[in-house]
């Protein structure tokens, strides 16, 4: 049995380990984590699973990003990830769980275009992300073109092209609005 907790709750060494054991010690060398430098999570986005002693078992954070066009105009973007699961915890679902909590909360939020870099297979079929919107999109470093994919509320359009940032002032004006 598990319960899920706001990921603010767990001390930030806690969720490191679980990191490290997760994907390895090099994982910070990863394209996803330069377009969440500087920036804080989301802490309405991020969950933490838990054990029935209250270990952490899993988490998933979500980060403010933009889509920066040629004009150098900026649109929202939160970036999901990473879904992390201890090994000896894996095909419990936990990380199923971890990212209904954070889509459940994003729907209800302003936050309305989410991206990821992930199986498209997985969290297509479970969740409706896809590559569809993410072609024209250039990203700090390298992808799978595929596993770029994008999950956007019904009236959400986004530009075809452009370059993903960091986007600090976001998470702020979100939670504003």
């Amino acid at each position: 049995m598990h319960t899920l907790a706001p990921l603010s709750t767990i001390p930030h060494d806690t969720i490191e380990s679980l990191l490290d054991a997760s994907f390895g010690a090099d994982r910070k060398a990863r394209t996803a984590y330069r377009m969440r430098e500087g920036v804080a999570a989301i802490d309405a986005l991020s969950f933490a699973a838990l054990g029935s002693k209250g270990e952490l078992l899993g988490t998933i954070q979500a980060w403010p990003c933009a889509l920066e066009t040629a004009d150098g105009s900026l649109h929202d973007l939160t970036l999901i990830g990473p879904v992390a699961v201890l090994p000896e915890a894996q095909g419990l679902g936990l990380g199923k769980a971890l990212t209904q909590a954070t889509l459940d909360a994003a729907d209800s939020g302003p936050w309305p275009a989410l991206f990821m870099i992930g199986d498209p297979e997985y969290y297509g079929r479970f969740f409706g992300f896809s590559a569809d919107a993410t072609a024209g999109w250039h990203i700090p470093g390298p992808v799978e073109r595929r596993r770029l994919l994008a999950r956007l509320r019904d009236g959400c359009t986004l530009p075809q092209s452009g370059n993903v940032i960091p986007h600090p002032a976001f998470a702020s004006e979100a939670l504003r609005a």
